[in-house]
């Protein structure tokens, strides 16, 4: 069975808003890259879709836009090549590499999960919050941003149950962001 892995920025007072953190380093950059190339397939749900295209789609010149600093481009060719799962009621047709999951959201990764191969890679912040719900989330990563950001969404808010985890890996950067790998105990 294929994990499902949660990976997000997150500062230290919990904000996953995606600029609240720092902004990405080579480092950063190498370590999001390895985690996209762990997956064989990313799942999102309409808003982190639809913002990660909007970043890191391939333009349909086929060249990166100039913005675009060569240490970034190895994770804007991981992710844009990626096969996706999209959960949403509201998009009807995901055309970068993806397709909606229907039914019912348990059921649905279940058979995601169950398929061969290396794992699958979910971020967000609404989504995980129910596939943590389900019990369905095999592996957390925090990339614990040393930051205090005061407001925006919270990691797992709303979560009905607490979750024991235990450590599993844990990487510092020169930047002072520790990247945490929990699994939940048994």
């Amino acid at each position: 069975m294929r994990p499902l892995r949660y990976a997000i920025n997150v500062t230290l007072d919990g904000c996953c808003h995606h600029e609240a953190g720092l902004p990405p380093d080579e480092e950063s950059m190498r370590y999001w890259t390895a985690e996209m190339e762990r997956a064989d397939a990313l799942l999102f749900g309409r808003v982190t879709y639809q913002m990660m295209e909007s970043a890191w789609r391939r333009p349909p010149t086929g060249a990166w836009p100039e913005w675009m600093l060569d240490w970034q481009i190895p994770f804007a060719e991981a992710i844009d090549g990626a096969q996706k799962y999209v959960v949403s009621s509201t998009l009807t047709e995901p055309d970068w590499n993806a397709e909606l999951l229907r039914g019912d959201l348990g059921q649905a990764v279940e058979r995601l999960k169950q398929q061969p191969g290396d794992g699958l890679f979910v971020g967000g912040v609404t989504l995980p919050l129910a596939l943590a719900d389900l019990g369905l989330i095999d592996e957390y990563v925090f990339v614990v941003q040393p930051i205090l950001a005061g407001h925006g969404p919270r990691l797992l808010d709303g979560l009905r149950e607490h979750i024991q985890l235990e450590l599993a890996d844990q990487q510092e950067f020169r930047s002072g962001v520790t990247a945490m790998r929990y699994r939940p105990q048994e």
